[in-house]
Parts: C-alpha cells; sequence; structure tokens
C-alpha cells in the first residue's frame, strides 16, 4: 500500500493534543510496519527532527499558505502526485473534493452541537472562532464522502452517530489513543529541579491544563480552587499553562476574589517532554473539562501517579473508569470538595493513584496504530 497521512502541524513549535496523537501514531507505525510505503504531508517549520524519514516513510513539504488552501488545494494534489491509495487525515477535516479514497480522523464534533455553538462561536479567540467555523463548513461533505472514519471513544462514536444520522454506518468506528511510556513517575532529582526551575513551579500545587476554549471550564476551575483556598490552611497554589493575565484578572474579578491571581503560576507554553516531571511535582491533576472526546491528559497524569479530578460527562468517565474522582463540572462546590478530600486522605489519595497506574496502562500507541493499519488494509481491500 501506499499510504498518505495529513500531518500538516506535526512540526510547529507549539503541538497541541491532536498534533501529538498525529505524532504517537506516525511514530508507532514506523515501528510495527515495514512493508508498506508511507508519504506524510506536513507543512514547513521548525522542529524539523520530531519526526525522522525511514525506509519506507518520506516525509513531503508542501507550502500553501492559510490552512484552508493547503488542505483543499495543495494536499489532494500532492497526494495524486505521489500515487497515494489512501489518505489518511488526522485531524478533524480534510479535502472536500479528492478522488482518492479518505481516512479521517475526527476527534470530536463539539463545533457542531447546538448546545455549544452560541458558547463556542461567541468567545474564545478568533483563530478558534474561524477553526470552528471552518469544520461546520466541511465536516459534513467529509462524513458522507469518507470510506473510513475514526474517532477516539465510544461516546464520540455515538455522538457522531446520531448527530449525523448514521447510527448503523459501518465506516464510523472508535479507536482510543494511547500514552506515552515516557509518562511515568520522575524520580531523576536533577530533572525535577531542571523543570521545576524552568518554570518557576512551587512547592505544592494543583495542576490545570485551562486554556481559553470555554470547554476547559475555567472560570468553574479558579472558583473551585478560590473556596477552597478560603476552607483550607496552606500554600497551595494552581499552576496554568498558557493564558492571558488581563483575562484571569477579569475571572477573579467576577468570581470576587481578586487576590486569588497571586496563587496562579503561569508557565507559558511547556514541551511536552517536560510534562511528565510537572505531573510528577504536583498534588493533584484537574480535569473538570465541560465536554471531551477522549481526555487524554488525564491518563497522562495517572500514569505519573497523580491523583485526578474529572467531570462526569462526555467521553471522561469512560475513559478515566473507577480511577479518578468524578464530579460535575457545573458544580464547582463539588470540584472544591474533591480537592479537600484528597488533600486530607491519605488512603484514598493512594487508592486513586493505584487505580490510575492500571487505567494508564490499558491505553497503548502501539495498539492504536495496530487498529489504524488494520483499517488501512480494510479500505484497501487486503486483509492479513
Amino acid at each position: 500500500m501506499r499510504i498518505g497521512i495529513e500531518a500538516q502541524r506535526i512540526f510547529r513549535e507549539k503541538k497541541h493534543g491532536m498534533d501529538m496523537v498525529a505524532v504517537e501514531l506516525i511514530r508507532n507505525l514506523q515501528l510495527i510496519d515495514k512493508e508498506n510505503e508511507y508519504i506524510l504531508f506536513i507543512k514547513p517549520d521548525k522542529e524539523s527532527d520530531m519526526i525522522q524519514e525511514t525506509g519506507n516513510f518520506r516525509i513531503v513539504e508542501l507550502e500553501g499558505g492559510f490552512y484552508p488552501s493547503w488542505e483543499q488545494i495543495s494536499l489532494p494534489k500532492a497526494a495524486r502526485k505521489h500515487g497515494c491509495q489512501i489518505l489518511h487525515c488526522t485531524s478533524n477535516t480534510a479535502p472536500v473534493f479528492t478522488s482518492i479514497p479518505l481516512v479521517v480522523t475526527l476527534h470530536d464534533i463539539i463545533y457542531m452541537e447546538s448546545s455549544y455553538l452560541k458558547i463556542l462561536t461567541g468567545s474564545g479567540t478568533g483563530y478558534q472562532r474561524f477553526g470552528n467555523a471552518y469544520r461546520r463548513l466541511v465536516v459534513p461533505g467529509i462524513i458522507r464522502k469518507s470510506r473510513k472514519i475514526i474517532t477516539v471513544s465510544e461516546f464520540e462514536r455515538n455522538r457522531i452517530a446520531k448527530f449525523f444520522e448514521i447510527e448503523n454506518d459501518t465506516r464510523l468506528t472508535a479507536v482510543y489513543n494511547g500514552v506515552s511510556e515516557r509518562f511515568r513517575p520522575v524520580k531523576d532529582q536533577d530533572e525535577l529541579k531542571r523543570v521545576k526551575d524552568k518554570y518557576q513551579l512551587p512547592d505544592n500545587f494543583f495542576f490545570f491544563l485551562g486554556n481559553t476554549d470555554p470547554k476547559k471550564n475555567t472560570r468553574g476551575t479558579l472558583k473551585a480552587f478560590s473556596d477552597f483556598l478560603k476552607l483550607k490552611a496552606g500554600d497551595f497554589k494552581l499552576v496554568m499553562l498558557d493564558y492571558d493575565m488581563k483575562e484571569l484578572e477579569k475571572i477573579a474579578d467576577e468570581i470576587g476574589d481578586h487576590q486569588l491571581i497571586e496563587r496562579i503560576i503561569l508557565t507559558g507554553y511547556v514541551v511536552n517532554t517536560d510534562l511528565p516531571a510537572i505531573y510528577s511535582q504536583s498534588t493533584i491533576f484537574l480535569y473538570p473539562s465541560l465536554r471531551e472526546s477522549f481526555g487524554l491528559p488525564m491518563l497522562e497524569a495517572m500514569a505519573c501517579g497523580v491523583p485526578v479530578i474529572t467531570s462526569d460527562t462526555s467521553s471522561m468517565p469512560e475513559v478515566a473508569g473507577d480511577a479518578a474522582f468524578i464530579i460535575n463540572p457545573f458544580k464547582p462546590e463539588e470540584i472544591t470538595s474533591a480537592m479537600s478530600r484528597l488533600v486530607e486522605d491519605t488512603a484514598l489519595r493512594s487508592e486513586m493513584i493505584d487505580k490510575g497506574f492500571k487505567q494508564a496502562a490499558r491505553f497503548s500507541w502501539k495498539s492504536m496504530a495496530e487498529n489504524v493499519l488494520e483499517i488501512y488494509r480494510e479500505v484497501i481491500g487486503i486483509n492479513k
């Protein structure tokens, strides 16, 4: 087989969730498949060593400007030129007009759902709003023409099937994401100190991957943390990644605790390889999202030996199993209560950590790549 994989963003400096899923898919396909030929279509970017070419994996850089023109024009043209028998688009969208059989990874359809539409179009960054509008425009057509549609959880598979009225369509399948082996408790004191100094981490902190996406529930999380600080003694702080300080101050004022800002540490962008050392030094990992299609950071935190607080909505109970403290994300008081219990109850904390190790071990990138390879074989008519 000659398989084209859209991997446009895997070399960009600041990678996010879908980018890392594509990276792990490619890395593991390189390990398990020495037979078939792969063409990786990317945009030129800074981190040129993220994926290396091998005997049957070739990297093709495509110019093409703004993402829609790159995806809709440059990508299908290049896939035809290189004789691809399948084109796998990894990040929710794909060319609408191409004769090459399409496999699409549809991580979620949050941008299509009426319950979230007002929130997602009325807030977030301009880039996020444009991305959601673009997805709403092209995804219905992609659903109709794709040979296989991969999503990342049974919850999301059911949402997609119901929304697009394809409940009995065998083209739609769920393939779980995995946890990289580098996510484990970091014991090396030099590495812990390096990361602590690099990101100015405090001694006692909760870790929260909040961002400007409304689904991350930043306001509710800050409200819960504010209430926790009023109840408990101790010098706990909240470590977050990229976030605009003015927006944080606005939220703090809205919840009536401007002094909360003094307890928040903004790290800026964190390199993925530094995350295990941050997880390992945190007291609790907070993941009280309103809506997720999978929730990979939960498993990464579990694999690093950190107790997790997450939500009873969407895919999170499915992925977390019984290994996380499950709360209603629309009720900050439940988040606060969970924080308090995990700080006070050492037996519960140890139980959550032990269960977390076992739960994270169930999810493997190798298994994910093996499932995707079988999908390629099915689409092209090869059975092994």
